[in-house]
């Protein structure tokens, strides 16, 4: 089996804080894959959990990064939809059974046997390149110089969208993008869309809402986010320590989005539902919650989860984006900076502005400094 050796970043072990430079193993690009090299590979706040090791599920040594952009530098044979110099996109999933009923139907993420995930994922399927020694060893991700990825999991990026913006669609934008799509908000009837928390994740979602016709509540406990949701595009706000403005905005919305990863109460948000509204928890919460029911029996209405999306919803999120001009508030950095925006992230004050941050990889590859001797 041929193999090569890259350049990555990653946790080598459970209980170590900081991401360092480290070489890697990356099978051959195959008959069906497209190995392409990393121009630029978003942060997601996921990463800062797996890495620091937050998710007990998390495996080591870890190379993170579910957000990758890049240009294409070989095909396999069997490669039709992609040539050499494509700028190209892999997401959160890089292989599933493609056999099951939710693969037939473009939701790969919700795979019957289980999806393999862009990095700490497992590699069951086959379509992740073999390298020798690496079997049970978890998939690597964006936080590197390249990739090989079976074309399946490959998408094209539209032309119009900023290359060096476009990464944290893949993860931010699908996020928000496939509830809409499965909750009936992008069949062209106008909806109020209920956005909890202004950060990363849920600035696309007002930008994403308001691109496909609808009104938006962006709901926040900070009333100071009332400027920045506004300024992206929300024609609502609501605090959600305030019980006068929740009372202003009880029943308005038809689906809530709910980005936020901490515990908290998501009893405060169901008075704002219309009568067979839905809130939609996207955010991570280790912690169960409990759940008022009987708010729900007398208004029918319902609390479900979502997780990304499928590749062809991710190509429907790009191809609106790059319609409507549409990206994620980004500050690209160096490799070097990945553990202080990983801090940003962690900590309690990070991320207020909604900001995604993304790696220029090529220019990390020339830091001496932030890259492993050979």
């Amino acid at each position: 089996m041929a193999t090569y050796q890259e350049v990555a970043w990653g946790v080598l072990e459970r209980g170590q804080k900081d991401v360092v430079p480290i070489h890697i193993s990356r099978g051959a690009c195959g008959d069906d894959h497209v190995k392409f090299d990393l121009l630029y590979s978003g942060i997601c706040h996921t990463d800062v959990h797996f890495g620091r090791g937050h998710f007990p599920h998390s495996s080591f040594p870890c190379v993170p990064g579910h957000e990758l952009l890049g240009k294409v530098t070989e095909v396999g044979k069997n490669v039709t939809k992609f040539k050499i110099g494509d700028i190209v996109g892999v997401g959160c999933i890089v292989d599933s059974c493609l056999e099951c009923t939710q693969c037939a139907n473009h939701d790969e993420n919700y795979c019957m046997k289980g999806m393999t995930g862009t990095y700490n994922g497992d590699r069951k399927h086959g379509r992740v390149p073999a390298v020798p020694g690496d079997e049970g060893k978890p998939t690597y991700g964006g936080y590197t110089g390249s990739n090989v990825v079976h074309q399946h999991f490959v998408m094209k990026i539209p032309e119009g969208l900023p290359i060096e913006k476009a990464a944290p669609i893949l993860c931010a934008g699908i996020t928000m993008y496939d509830p809409l799509r499965h909750w009936g908000a992008t069949q062209g009837k106008k909806m109020t869309i209920g956005i909890v928390g202004i950060g990363g994740l849920g600035t696309m979602g007002v930008k994403l809402s308001r691109a496909l016709g609808h009104d938006v509540v962006a709901i926040s406990s900070t009333a100071e986010k009332e400027s920045l949701a506004k300024e992206k595009g929300a024609t609502h706000f609501c605090c959600s320590k305030s019980e006068d403005s929740l009372k202003a905005h009880a029943g308005m919305c038809d689906l809530i989005l709910n980005t936020v990863s901490a515990n908290h109460n998501i009893n405060t948000y169901i008075p704002l539902l219309a009568k067979s509204g839905t809130i939609v928890q996207l955010g991570a919460v280790m912690t169960p919650h409990p759940i008022s029911q009987f708010p729900l029996m007398m208004n029918r209405q319902s609390v479900a989860g979502s997780l990304i999306g499928g590749i062809k919803a991710t190509e429907e999120c790009l191809e609106l984006c790059a319609k409507h001009g549409i990206t994620p508030d980004c500050q690209t950095i160096t490799a070097s900076q990945i553990n202080w925006a990983w801090d940003q992230l962690d900590g309690d004050g990070g991320n207020k502005d909604g900001i995604r941050y993304v790696i220029d990889v090529q220019a990390s590859l020339k830091d001496e400094s932030f890259v492993p001797k050979q």
